[in-house]
């Protein structure tokens, strides 16, 4: 194996290790409930979800980035904090898109999988749909943050 891929596994690892703990150990339940409101949905706030899905996504960030830090000087990976940074801007911004929700849910109804996004509530289809996506994003930051 070569070392780029060595630093990519484990850049890799540790960034979906810090999604993992941001998303469902470090999110607090009022973020996670109110991130996704919308005006046009009754009684919600559009206000309220932003500002909610932007300090989701501050403390996920930030545990994704003491992950990378942490690991990377456990590991001796010397990445290049240039390129850490464009990595973690990638996951987060396309995390916030993601997590205000209408964004995902157009999409995967233009490409046909509406009907699957609101298969089980909450925690099915659209949850499914919406951790597939992190998990690409994470792969392609993965990738920038092991360059040389």
């Amino acid at each position: 194996m070569t070392e780029h891929a060595v630093r990519f596994a484990s850049v890799y690892a540790l960034m979906r290790m810090g999604a993992d703990l941001g998303d469902h150990w470090i999110q607090s339940h009022h973020q996670a409930v109110t991130k996704g409101q919308h005006d046009e949905n009754d009684g919600q706030s559009s206000r309220a979800g932003r500002i909610a899905c932007t300090a989701h996504v501050a403390t996920y960030t930030a545990t994704q980035a003491l992950a990378l830090l942490a690991g990377s000087r456990v590991l001796g990976l010397r990445l290049k904090p240039s390129r850490v940074a464009a990595a973690l801007a990638l996951s987060a911004g396309t995390h916030w898109w993601a997590d205000r929700r209408i964004h995902l849910k157009a999409v995967a109804e233009a490409i046909g999988k509406g009907d699957f996004y609101n298969l089980g509530g909450p925690l099915g289809g659209n949850y499914a749909l919406d951790q597939a996506f992190h998990h690409t994003v994470e792969t392609i930051a993965a990738a920038i943050a092991a360059s040389k």
